[in-house]
């Protein structure tokens, strides 16, 4: 016997159903945020920040500028290894002959930020070749990480000497599968370029979720 099924009765079906329509490729595109060649296009150092230049590490050449384009600064340097902050399996004095059990910025409970498990960069001291306060970074203040393919999202979550520039977390450099050996790891040479979005900061800074979605839409803006 043939079945009918009436228009109601078909409308009652398709009522339970969810319609999945895939995105374009541009949507996709922009709900991944930009690519890492995108972010190294555009931060061309429109103009230059910094009264003079920074060191990749102690006693090398001062030959690193911190730039502003657009509404972001930026520099392009090496990435030393920050292990400092709460002790873990990673980052302790039994990994890190230079670890200190402190971090410059804390988290929401007031303890050492988790070097090992957030991405975070390292802002030199505040000196005559450069004050980040000025530029209105601050802790917390999110950024884009680039090298090679790789984009990571951070906070700016440590300061480092006056002289020098380049430094980022265990997590930071595992990120960007840049070896985050505190003792071994890190990579030379000026192949990272770091980001930073003034008046943009994850709350609270220990949120990678934050840190992601902010920095995400930050840098999505910037290449525009």
């Amino acid at each position: 016997m043939v079945r009918r099924f009436s228009l109601l009765g078909l409308a009652v079906a398709l009522a339970g159903l969810t319609l999945v329509v895939p995105l374009r490729s541009s949507q996709a595109a922009e709900l991944a945020g930009p690519t890492a060649d995108q972010l190294r296009a555009r931060a061309t150092c429109a103009s230059q920040l910094s009264n003079g230049k920074y060191a990749p590490d102690d006693g090398d050449s001062r030959t690193i500028k911190v730039c502003k384009t657009g509404t972001a600064v930026h520099w392009t340097a090496d990435l030393d290894i920050d292990c400092d902050g709460q002790r873990t399996t990673q980052c302790s004095e039994n990994t890190d002959p230079s670890f200190q059990p402190d971090t410059s910025f804390h988290q929401s409970d007031g303890r050492p930020l988790n070097s090992a498990g957030l991405p975070f960069i390292v802002v030199p001291l505040p000196s005559s070749v450069w004050d980040y306060h000025t530029a209105g970074i601050g802790g917390a203040t999110v950024a884009a990480v680039v090298y090679q393919d790789k984009v990571a999202y951070a906070v700016v979550g440590d300061e480092g000497p006056t002289g020098i520039i380049g430094e980022g977390s265990y997590k930071l450099a595992q990120q960007l599968g840049i070896n985050p050996n505190p003792s071994s790891g890190g990579i030379d040479g000026a192949v990272v370029t770091y980001i930073l979005f003034p008046g943009v900061t994850a709350s609270p800074i220990e949120s990678t979720t934050d840190i992601t979605t902010k920095a995400q839409s930050a840098a999505t803006d910037f290449v525009q």
